[in-house]
């Protein structure tokens, strides 16, 4: 929404800023028949740290993958996806989805609400509903993202409670390289079971669907086994995390103006120098790189997701000038814009 110079709110249209991710449900279309819990209501909504109406919702089958809008199970390998949205994820949630990601080599910097992660593949991080997450990959890691719908999960919990407890999953980074000699069967399970369903995903075999989430069951059964040998979280202080926080929610709010890093520095009352500093240290990357990644990953949604030309969504982001938005682009994804389109558009 808008702040007005009266102080009130306007809501945001949406064809006009198709940008902007909906954090109060997911939008996904109808509702899929998967059964119940004992017939009773779901969980309670997890209380966040983070005020969730200003962290954004991603939903997978609304604005990377259309055609399973409605699908309790996605698949996708995790370098497509992060040539679409980035390697740097800045903070947000999934409304009803909880989310695996699979990291098979590589640094990876992870977020799981407050409790920061530096870790080397392989490793897994599954988050569950609500919880606010970010995460930043090196160039070159792969592996897989599952991202399964909360009543599938839910349904499996209420079946073996020994698992976990439905109503309070918690989110949890296993380094699945250095877990115990008796939990490797359950590592390898994991990792042949992905490749299954990866392969199985990309077909339209008969029982495709019963194929999915029978594999997506086996694979959470050993993620929860897995989830005791859950990292400890890194140390990192508290103020600097809270500050980290607040520029991605600044950015999410101003990306489109263009702000100056004096500007987001002044509005979070610290100087330019500490914002840097904290950015690198928590992220790996320039105060300035997020900003750009951000401008990116929302550059890269349009160009696939609307007819909008390569002017318009230029305009759309706060570029004056076509010709500098394409050089812009083109430095930072290595395509010009309409080469970009017709790649993406066409897979």
């Amino acid at each position: 929404m808008k702040i007005l110079p009266d102080g009130s709110k306007e809501e945001m249209d949406a064809a006009t800023h198709a940008g902007r991710h909906d954090v109060h449900g997911a939008g996904d279309g109808h509702p899929v028949n998967i059964p119940m819990i004992g017939g009773r209501h779901a969980p309670p909504a997890r209380q966040d740290t983070m005020a969730l109406d200003f962290i954004p919702n991603i939903t997978i089958g609304r604005e990377y993958d259309q055609r399973y809008a409605d699908a309790p199970v996605h698949h996708d390998s995790l370098a497509h996806m992060a040539n679409f949205y980035g390697r740097n994820m800045p903070v947000h949630h999934h409304d009803r989805f909880f989310q695996v990601h699979y990291v098979k080599s590589g640094m990876v910097r992870v977020y799981l609400d407050e409790r920061p992660f530096h870790q080397h593949g392989p490793l897994f991080f599954l988050t569950p509903p609500t919880v606010p997450h970010a995460f930043i990959t090196e160039e070159g890691c792969d592996g897989h993202v599952l991202t399964v719908r909360q009543e599938l999960v839910w349904a499996l919990l209420e079946e073996s409670p020994e698992l976990g407890d439905a109503s309070s999953v918690a989110p949890v980074c296993v380094a699945t390289g250095h877990v115990s000699e008796q939990a490797r069967g359950d590592v390898q399970r994991v990792e042949r079971l992905l490749d299954e369903l990866g392969a199985e995903f990309t077909t339209q075999r008969p029982g495709r669907d019963v194929a999915l989430v029978t594999l997506t069951r086996l694979i959470l059964v050993s993620l929860f086994r897995l989830s005791a040998s859950s990292l400890r979280a890194n140390h990192v202080r508290h103020d600097a995390l809270s500050l980290f926080r607040r520029f991605n929610l600044e950015i999410e709010t101003h990306f489109r103006e263009h702000w100056t890093l004096a500007h987001y520095a002044k509005t979070l009352n610290v100087t330019e120098a500490r914002l840097n500093s904290v950015c690198r240290r928590i992220a790996g990357s320039p105060s300035k790189r997020l900003v750009h990644d951000r401008l990116m990953q929302e550059a890269r949604r349009l160009l696939v997701f609307t007819r909008m030309s390569v002017n318009e969504i230029g305009y759309q982001l706060g570029f004056q000038d076509p010709a500098y938005f394409c050089r812009f682009f083109a430095r930072h994804v290595g395509s010009t814009p309409s080469r970009y389109r017709h790649q993406h558009t066409a897979t």
